[in-house]
């Protein structure tokens, strides 16, 4: 086959994955049996270098590429892995904040898409795969990986890391992970490994006695970074919740072993994590006059913090381009959106997003009116439109509305 077709095919195994589609029961086969076999099959490449896990339900991402940034600085070399992607597949695997080369994941496609057809991987199986196995032979001196959804059964949970992180706890994937906090916990804290210290990002009432637990269990050294990290430090990424990732990013590179990290590498890596990473849509302004503000938060937790952000800004007038996913209960956070907004209504390209009519009606029910829009991009043009230089718009309610703008 041609690196087109190659290319065309790894296209149609993404549009029929959890990112495009959302999952279904029956969709996941709830086991490690294929990635452990897969990883055998690629001669275990996560045993060939060091890795740290980062899981939870807000800021694994920008937490992740916070770590990333301050080993660069001290000058190793660094993998990255995390998910989803906002416009090219390749984000998802990076090396000192460069993307693997289309010529590596052709190679790799080529290699072995008759075993992924056989054994029937998922797509998040076969790319967490292709990472491993890319950093092995990249040499990579430690690897950064982000979990995809839970923790326990995770494809990326075959590591063996230097230090394992849980940002926070909220709900999500409920029909997988669990109804309540303290099941979402649970899946969450199956990253925990024994005597491998484990960084909790928040404390919660409901969600830390779990974590408590799992950690004796485990004999894992367990700290929580809200306490243990006083230092108040600077960093590009401005969303205000950056200032938790970065307490979880800094304990976690606290407790590094063989590993020479100065005080002037955190301070240098959290000031330069979208230079040194190449890390997109976190509060990122892509426009000044109107200030435009795009910001992948799509669930309660991270959505509130960021409308939070987002009221304490100036302007004369706000806009709200505005889009989310079917399987998102909007009533979660709706209720805590401006009501003195304009809103934008939008649905990416995507199988699994809400319809703008069904968004405008349920958003009517909190009493935010806008007009529908046929696209993302139309919805953009209009509020800029629309907007005087004194305005601010914001971008948001999916990762997926945010890359169509990116």
């Amino acid at each position: 086959m041609s690196e087109v077709e190659e290319l065309q095919w790894l296209e149609q195994k993404l549009a029929s994955s959890y990112q495009n589609k959302g999952a279904v029961q029956g969709d996941l086969e709830w086991s490690l049996d294929k990635i452990i076999a897969f990883s055998k099959c690629l001669k275990s490449p996560e045993k060939s270098f060091k890795s740290i896990h980062v899981g939870g339900t807000n800021g694994k991402g920008s937490t992740s590429h916070m770590i990333a940034s301050i080993l660069q600085e001290a000058g190793y070399k660094v993998g990255l892995f995390t998910s989803p992607h906002l416009k090219d597949f390749r984000e998802r695997i990076r090396i000192n904040g460069k993307m693997i080369e289309y010529v590596q994941v052709i190679n790799f496609v080529r290699t072995y898409k008759s075993y992924i057809h056989t054994h029937r991987l998922s797509f998040f199986e076969f790319t967490t795969g292709m990472a491993f196995d890319y950093f092995a032979r990249e040499k990579v001196d430690v690897a950064i990986i982000e979990v995809g959804m839970g923790g326990r059964l995770d494809a990326t949970n075959i590591i063996n890391p230097e230090v394992s992180i849980i940002t926070n706890i909220g709900l999500e994937h409920t029909k997988f992970l669990g109804d309540t906090l303290s099941e979402i916990a649970a899946e969450k804290a199956g990253i925990i490994k024994k005597r491998t210290p484990i960084v909790i990002g928040e404390y919660h009432p409901e969600t830390f006695p779990v974590f408590v637990n799992e950690s004796k269990k485990h004999e894992a050294q367990l700290f929580l970074a809200e306490k243990t990290i006083q230092k108040k430090y600077k960093t590009d990424l401005k969303g205000v919740y950056q200032l938790k990732n970065y307490k979880s990013a800094v304990q976690a590179i606290r407790l590094l072993k063989h590993f020479k990290i100065e005080e002037k590498h955190i301070e240098n890596g959290l000031m330069n994590v979208m230079g040194n990473t190449n890390l997109l849509g976190r509060w990122q302004i892509i426009n000044e006059n109107p200030k435009t503000i795009c910001d992948t938060a799509h669930n309660k937790e991270g959505l509130s913090a960021t409308i939070k952000q987002l009221q304490k800004e100036r302007y004369t007038k706000l806009h709200i381009v505005f889009g989310v996913m079917k399987d998102k209960n909007v009533d979660d956070f709706l209720s805590f959106f401006p009501k003195k907004a304009t809103y934008y209504f939008c649905a990416p390209k995507n199988e699994r997003a809400l319809s703008v009519n069904e968004l405008q009606k349920k958003a009517a029910q909190y009493n935010l009116f806008g007009n529908v829009h046929n696209s993302v991009s139309e919805a953009y043009e209009q509020a800029l439109a629309k907007a005087s230089h004194e305005d601010v718009i914001y971008i948001g309610g999916s990762t997926f509305v945010v890359a169509e703008i990116l």
